[in-house]
């Protein structure tokens, strides 16, 4: 269900807070749909530092995009970056845990590859989710992504203390978008 009270704007280091915030509760969020969340012990630790959030704010090849709606109230956000000059990469989609399932997160998703596209004109647009989030990375494929065979390695020296898979990697994606006419 589409939510035509949406509205978009770039981050400001003002906003660096309100980032931090919704990022860190989207990240650690519940949800009892299989694969969704992936591993609940890690997800319930997951921190970014404010200084991460100023930074991408900071560069003129990154932001985040803030969706609100009409009263301001902050609904979810994306980080987009100019990888290459013909890539642009999508990062940290979080949506407010209590907008989760109202089709927030495919608002967004459609926004930021629209935002590329008329800022960057890439060729792709890249992104990764974590190998134990089934469900995500289903999600991210119906969007269009498809995974490229490529992984990234996952930190697992800043969760020494959590039993986590020993194949726990992040899927690469990818998504070819046609040229604005």
């Amino acid at each position: 269900m589409a939510n035509e009270n949406i509205r978009f704007r770039i981050a400001s280091q003002d906003d660096t807070m309100a980032l931090k915030q919704l990022i860190e509760s989207a990240f650690r969020a519940e949800d009892s749909r299989r694969g969704w969340v992936g591993n609940a012990d890690l997800a319930s630790r997951f921190s970014i530092e404010a200084e991460n959030v100023a930074n991408v704010i900071a560069n003129p090849d990154s932001t985040f995009l803030m969706a609100s709606d009409t009263n301001g109230t902050l609904l979810g956000t994306v980080g987009v970056s100019k990888h290459d000059p013909d890539s642009a990469r999508l990062f940290m989609l979080a949506v407010d845990p209590q907008c989760h399932r109202g089709g927030i997160g495919k608002q967004i998703l459609t926004h930021a590859e629209d935002y590329c596209q008329r800022v960057w004109c890439p060729k792709v647009l890249g992104l990764n989710a974590l190998s134990s989030r089934e469900a995500l990375i289903s999600w991210y494929m119906r969007r269009g992504f498809r995974k490229t065979g490529e992984t990234s390695p996952f930190p697992r020296e800043e969760f020494k203390d959590l039993d986590l898979p020993d194949d726990l990697h992040f899927v690469e994606f990818v998504k070819t978008l046609t040229p604005a006419s």
